[in-house]
């Protein structure tokens, strides 16, 4: 064997971590939100009505009518250069990659970001990495709590990625609802508002909901929100009545996770609460849920039902806290062999 050869043998085999988000539209302009929204509602992860039924009314009437309403809410979300949730991503995944540089190990493990659907897709960042001689590959969707909708649907991508590929290795992070390092930094997120909490604020979960139909079908996702719930507000040592658990971003006229964050931000007022200060542990990053949603449609309801003060707390997004999660995820995570990571 040259010594060419030997070096090339003994190189570390690179393992590529991709974080997965849900996507974006790639502009905030009609055409471009109706092609999203086309790929997002087509999938039977995310809209389980049979087929017959749903397709004509999301070709129809969702999408010659919801992308111009929501022009104006993405262009009030809209960065500098690009959507918050594809930004933030990416710079999560350079920060985290730079945390395991420090770690020394930037020579085996790279960290990227892809899209369940839109730009970047998982499936052309796998063709990029299998062509840079990636073999090893570790998908971890940002979405904390497992859901049929966010978690199944990537995995479904994923498995599309490689399906005329050979069969490859690769593992797939479910969730990481009660990670200890997740919980940490939610809690360290909220602890920064200790003086508002002491000022007799209410904390509200909120989350975002599901149709209640996938939840009677089995998703485990309202067990794990009430179990991130539950351990942040034990961390913070909060009593019962201190804090609440709801559910946000309801779609169309079937009944979905209750109670809804928007009645109950309408409600809390009459019932004596004031103040609320509101985190939504469910989005990994900052986005049009969280920004125009929660941050000023939700507090415009409890302001106009009586409330005095409303705070929201920003998502984990690129933070330090929020890549030394994923970094601690990732290194528990790693394939074994060349991979045992101490």
């Amino acid at each position: 064997m040259s010594d060419q050869d030997r070096q090339t043998s003994e190189k570390p085999e690179k393992l590529a971590v991709v974080l997965i988000n849900l996507g974006t539209p790639e502009q905030p302009t009609a055409p471009a939100i109706r092609r999203y929204l086309r790929e997002f509602l087509s999938d039977p992860r995310v809209v389980s009505i049979p087929r017959f039924i749903w397709l004509p009314i999301l070709y129809l009437f969702i999408l010659t009518r919801r992308p111009n309403a929501l022009v104006e809410k993405y262009k009030f979300i809209w960065g500098t250069y690009d959507a918050p949730i594809r930004n933030i991503t990416r710079a999560l995944a350079a920060r985290t990659e730079r945390l395991l540089g420090r770690k020394h190990l930037a020579d085996r493990i790279s960290v990227s970001s892809a899209m369940t659907y839109g730009e970047p897709s998982i499936k052309a960042l796998v063709a990029v990495k299998k062509g840079e001689g990636v073999e090893k590959f570790l998908f971890l969707p940002v979405f904390p709590q497992y859901a049929f909708a966010t978690t199944s649907a990537a995995y479904d991508q994923v498995s599309r990625a490689f399906s005329k590929l050979p069969v490859p290795h690769f593992q797939f992070v479910a969730d990481y609802h009660e990670h200890s390092a997740y919980i940490h930094s939610l809690t360290k997120s909220v602890e920064a508002y200790h003086n508002y909490m002491a000022d007799g604020a209410k904390l509200i979960f909120s989350f975002h909901g599901i149709p209640q139909a996938q939840a009677d079908a089995g998703d485990p996702y309202p067990r794990q929100c009430q179990r991130t719930a539950e351990l942040v507000a034990h961390a913070l040592g909060l009593a019962d009545h201190e804090w609440q658990l709801t559910y946000q971003s309801r779609f169309g006229r079937a009944k979905w996770l209750q109670p809804y964050t928007s009645d109950t931000m309408a409600e809390l007022p009459g019932r004596g609460t004031k103040k609320v200060l509101i985190v939504c542990p469910g989005f990994a990053t900052d986005c049009l849920e969280t920004i125009e949603e929660i941050r000023v449609l939700n507090r415009d309801i409890f302001l106009a039902a009586g409330g005095e003060r409303f705070r929201y707390i920003r998502a984990l997004n690129a933070s330090a806290d929020h890549a030394n999660t994923m970094a601690e995820i990732i290194m528990e995570q790693a394939p074994s062999g060349d991979f045992v990571l101490r």
